[in-house]
């Protein structure tokens, strides 16, 4: 049987406090150079997943999520950037995208393409008893499936 996905896939993080202020959350995302993060409770059970759809939500005024075009709105980042500048010292529990996204270690790849399929998720977090130790990324998910797909086509032709 072929290995899982999930060997070429899984990258160890740290999640984030759901009180983390913004600001700082925000720079541990772009450390970690992945697209989110999940963040736990003060019990460490799953909260969220906190990353760029997210900090956009935070910096940009609610009714921007609302519209279905921004093109009528002239003001520059900058504006926007000074008018907002408060919300990184906000906790992250307030943008959080809290779809139940998390699995367990002992998982299928099939239910992470599921999970991808229906959530808007970027990052899959991976638990072991209800922990958060681990993330998958579409994109890293997205990579090693096609690869092994081309590859398993590939191989059948010959």
């Amino acid at each position: 049987m072929p290995d899982s996905l999930i060997k070429e896939t899984i990258r160890e993080i740290e999640p984030l406090p759901a009180s983390e202020p913004i600001g700082s959350a925000t720079r541990k995302v772009i450390d970690a150079r992945l697209p989110a993060l999940p963040a736990v409770d003060e019990k460490g059970k799953f909260a969220g997943i906190f990353g760029e759809r997210e900090f956009m939500k935070a910096l940009f005024p609610g009714y921007v999520d609302t519209l279905s075009s921004a093109a009528m709105i002239r003001r520059s980042i900058e504006e926007t950037i000074e008018k907002r500048s408060g919300c990184t010292e906000e906790a992250i529990a307030g943008y959080l995208t809290t779809d139940h996204v998390v699995v367990e270690d002992e998982h299928s790849d099939t239910q992470l393409a599921e999970l991808f399929l229906h959530h808007r998720v970027l990052v899959i977090p991976i638990a072991t008893e209800g922990r958060i130790h681990a993330v998958v990324t579409r994109a890293d998910f997205f990579r090693a499936l096609a690869t092994r797909t081309l590859e398993s086509i590939e191989d059948f032709g010959e």
